[in-house]
């Protein structure tokens, strides 16, 4: 059976870049749409230009030409007002879900994030049940997506993706990694928080299965790994892969809070030495296998 024609809108960022290739090698016609110009070099992919979707345009022409969408367009990672994060993630997202409308029979495939449903950590395990509490306007602003896209009469899936990590990442998982790559002994050896994190190639497997799974449409998944990791775990292991020793010294968690507190960086410790466990179960239980 022909696989759908698929537009991916923000395929120049860390994760439409391995996601076009993904579904490129997949079989899948992939037009992948974003504002800076790119190439790759594959048969399956065709690229177009995404405009400043912050200011409002016709999103119909581009949707006309594909049976799905998967649309990772957005902005995180930046210090920007509330009103800003509303056009990007809401607003354009809003006027995405009203074009599909439109054009006939075509499925959504929104990525969210664990920010629309929890802060940076929680104190329970996390499950698409829980009523969001988001506590940014990141977080507000993909909560306001969703709301949006629910509101519509289209087929959807929204995906709510905790940390991501792989090839060229950003923000957390970036911090860690370069800090792990530091040359001398590093005092988080005692850290015991699980967080939840995510694979890019368990990220790529979950959006195909939202493309393809009619128990996806219409419904919200958590998508991470299934077993989640501590700080000191991750580090080890980058250590360990760049052939080195782990290096970890067990210094009370209460000495690293109270030294991160005292520089202004609670958000860091918040990140680092307090839970999110969110588990994909509700997603694992529609076939999704993980790697």
């Amino acid at each position: 059976m022909e696989k759908p024609r698929v537009l991916v809108t923000g395929a120049d960022g860390f994760v439409g870049r391995h996601l076009v290739r993904y579904l490129a090698m997949r079989g899948y016609k992939v037009i992948a749409a974003s504002r800076a110009a790119f190439t790759l070099d594959n048969p399956n992919i065709a690229a177009v230009s995404l405009p400043d979707i912050s200011m409002l345009f016709d999103w119909q022409p581009i949707v006309s030409k594909c049976d799905a969408v998967v649309h990772l367009a957005g902005i995180a990672h930046k210090h920007a007002d509330d009103s800003l994060y509303d056009r990007v993630n809401h607003r354009a997202t809003s006027a995405l879900a009203r074009a599909i409308s439109g054009s006939g029979a075509k499925h959504l495939v929104f990525v969210s994030s664990i920010a629309a449903q929890s802060g940076s950590y929680a104190d329970h395990v996390l499950t698409e049940d829980d009523f969001p509490t988001p506590h940014n306007a990141y977080g507000r602003s993909k909560f306001a997506a969703e709301q949006a896209i629910r509101a519509t009469d289209i087929s959807f899936t929204i995906l709510r993706p905790v940390v991501i990590y792989g090839d060229g990442e950003k923000g957390n998982f970036a911090a860690v990694h370069r800090l792990s790559r530091l040359p001398i002994p590093l005092p988080f050896g005692s850290l015991t928080a699980q967080r939840s994190v995510l694979s890019i190639q368990n990220f790529n497997s979950a959006v195909e299965i939202a493309l393809n799974s009619p128990r996806a449409k219409r419904e919200t998944f958590i998508v991470s790994d299934p077993k989640p990791v501590t700080v000191t775990d991750l580090i080890a292991r980058y250590r360990v892969g760049m052939g080195r020793s782990p290096w970890l010294i067990p210094a009370p968690e209460s000495w690293i809070r109270a030294a991160l507190n005292a520089t202004g960086q609670t958000a860091v410790w918040e990140r680092i030495g307090r839970p999110l466990v969110a588990p994909p179960t509700k997603l694992l239980a529609i076939g999704w296998e993980p790697s």
